[in-house]
C-alpha cells in the first residue's frame, strides 16, 4: 500500500511538472500569437500535421512494444501502447523523455507484472531505439544531401557523406551484431544482451519511422517554406550534433532547425504551431487517459506477479 501511495505521489509530481513547464512555454506567447500562427497554417497542412505527429506516437508505441519482447515480458499491444503514449505525453512536455517518463511506465508495468530490472529494461532498449532511429535517418540524409547536412552542421560535404556512411556503417554492424552474437557483451564494464535479429531490424525500421514523422509534422507547419528532405537533414542532423556535443535535451534544436529553414522569417509561427501539435495536445490527452487509468485499473498488489499478455 505504501508502495502505491508512493507512486502515486511521484506521477502526480511529474503531471505538475508537465503542466507547470508547458504554461512557462506557453507564457511565452500570447493567445494573439498562438491563434495566429495556426491560422496562418492552410487547414490542409495543419490537419497532415495533426496526422504525422499521430503516427509519430504510433511509432513509439511500438518502441514499447519491442521492448516488451526484448525484456522476455511480452504484453499484449494495447496495453505497451497505454503505457507508452501516457508516459511520453507527460515525459515530451517535461523532458530528458526515457527518464521523466519512468515513473509513469513503473506504475502501468508493475501493475502487470514486469519487475524493477526488466522494466529498466525496457526504458533502456527504448532509449536505444531513439538513438538508432535517429542515427539511420541522420546517415540517410547526409549522403543524400550532404550540402544542406553540411551547413546543419557545421562541416563540409565530403566530411558530412563520410559521417554519413559511418554512420549506417554503425547500424549495420548493430544488425550483424545482433545476428551473430548471444548472450551478454560488455560495453565500457556494463553488460549488455543483444536482440534478435528480427528485434533489432524492427528498431531499425520503427526508431526511423519515428523521427520521419516528426520531421513530416514540422514540414507541413512549415507552411511549404522548404522541401521535406531538406527539413528532415537539418531537424536529424541538428539532433545528432545536440547528441554528440551534449546539449542537454538536444536545447535550441528545434529552434535552430526552422531558423535554419526560414532564414528566421516568421519562424516563431511555425514554432509555436509545432510545439501545440506534438507537444500540447497529446499531454491533455495522455493525463485525462492516466486519470482513468488510476480510477479503473488494479493496483500491483491486486494482480497475480505472473500476469503477462493480457
Amino acid at each position: 500500500m505504501t508502495k502505491t501511495i508512493l507512486l502515486r505521489i511521484v506521477i502526480v509530481i511529474a503531471i505538475c511538472g508537465a503542466l507547470f513547464l508547458a504554461y512557462r512555454t506557453l507564457n511565452q506567447y500570447s493567445l494573439d500569437d498562438i491563434t495566429s500562427s495556426i491560422a496562418q497554417i492552410p487547414k490542409a497542412s495543419f490537419l497532415l500535421a495533426l496526422g504525422f505527429a499521430a503516427l509519430s506516437y504510433l511509432c513509439l508505441t511500438g518502441f514499447d512494444y519491442l521492448a516488451l519482447h526484448y525484456a522476455g515480458k511480452p504484453l499484449a499491444y494495447p496495453k505497451a501502447a497505454l503505457a507508452s503514449f501516457i508516459g511520453l505525453s507527460i515525459g515530451h512536455n517535461i523532458g530528458v523523455a526515457a527518464l521523466s517518463s519512468g515513473a509513469v511506465r513503473y506504475r502501468f508495468y508493475t501493475r502487470w507484472g514486469l519487475s524493477a530490472e526488466e522494466i529498466a529494461k525496457v526504458i533502456l532498449f527504448c532509449g536505444l531505439t531513439v538513438g538508432i532511429g535517429l542515427i539511420t535517418l541522420a546517415g540517410l540524409c547526409l549522403l543524400i544531401l550532404p550540402e544542406s547536412a553540411a551547413k546543419v552542421g557545421g562541416m563540409d560535404p565530403v566530411t558530412a557523406r563520410l559521417v554519413g556512411g559511418l554512420c549506417l556503417a554503425a547500424i549495420a554492424l548493430y544488425l550483424m551484431a545482433a545476428a551473430i552474437i548471444r548472450g551478454s557483451v560488455t560495453i565500457i564494464k556494463w553488460p549488455f544482451t543483444l536482440p534478435s535479429l528480427p528485434i533489432a531490424a524492427g528498431q531499425v525500421v520503427i526508431g526511423t519511422a519515428n523521427f520521419a514523422c516528426v520531421a513530416a509534422c514540422l514540414h507541413q507547419l512549415l507552411n511549404a517554406s522548404a522541401g521535406y528532405m531538406e527539413t528532415t537533414t537539418a531537424y536529424v542532423v541538428g539532433n545528432l550534433t545536440a547528441l554528440v556535443s551534449h546539449v542537454p535535451g538536444g536545447l535550441g534544436v528545434l529552434e535552430a532547425t526552422i531558423t535554419y529553414l526560414m532564414g528566421g522569417a516568421a519562424s516563431i509561427g511555425a514554432l509555436i504551431a509545432f510545439r501545440v501539435v506534438y507537444f500540447f495536445i497529446p499531454l491533455p490527452i495522455g493525463l485525462i487517459l492516466l486519470v482513468i487509468s488510476e480510477l479503473t485499473l488494479a493496483s500491483p498488489s491486486a494482480e497475480p506477479a505472473s500476469s503477462e499478455a493480457g
